[in-house]
């Protein structure tokens, strides 16, 4: 009798966790957190960048020191981030850091507008190169980002749906941030000639 029982409770116990979808969620999480650490390898791409595209421009511009110390202040606040899995479950950790890379977006591309004011420097065989990478690593930051927010969909409803949530609830997995536009990004900006 005990032993009919013990089975019939083993069995019933493997039927509802089959279904409960721990394993999925686990595999899921781990595909958001794969996904995020290419997003912070292209930003670092970028960042490891910024310094010699700032060393040949100051070569240029002396005088454009606002612009360059702007750029190096933008690097430092990204640099000083301390980004782990927990920004990844934590929103206001999540909004910071796309706050960060989103000023060393803008200081970047006041650097690149100032550089367009020197002939010479744009002809510069090194500073070209180093531009064409930037804006490659930005196309990069682009789809990572794409890869991400799609990975980030996909746990999200998947946490979200029944059983799953049940099972999300009890081991504490919750539902990720995702990026945002940035403000202002709704408004077309204004070009004057």
């Amino acid at each position: 009798m005990i032993k009919k029982t013990l089975v019939a409770l083993t069995l019933a116990s493997t039927l509802t966790f089959t279904g409960c979808g721990y394993n999925t969620l686990q595999a899921k999480d781990e595909a958001v957190t794969a996904s995020w650490s290419e997003v912070e390898n292209q930003y670092q791409r970028r960042a490891d960048l910024v310094p010699n595209l700032v060393n040949v421009v100051k070569g240029y511009a002396t005088h454009e020191e606002k612009v360059l110390t702007e750029v190096t202040q933008a690097r430092a606040n990204v640099a000083g981030l301390k980004v782990d899995k927990e920004v990844l479950n934590d929103p206001e950790l999540f909004k910071k850091y796309q706050e960060a890379q989103s000023q060393m977006t803008g200081a970047l591309s006041r650097l690149l507008a100032v550089a367009e004011n020197y002939p010479d420097l744009k002809a510069n065989e090194q500073f070209k190169d180093l531009q064409a990478q930037l804006e490659g690593t930005e196309n990069r930051i682009a789809v990572a980002r794409n890869r991400y927010i799609s990975t980030v969909q996909d746990y999200n409803t998947y946490v979200r749906q029944f059983p799953q949530v049940v099972t999300a609830k009890v081991i504490g997995m919750k539902a990720k941030p995702n990026f945002s536009a940035e403000s202002g990004a709704n408004k077309a900006p204004t070009v004057n000639f």
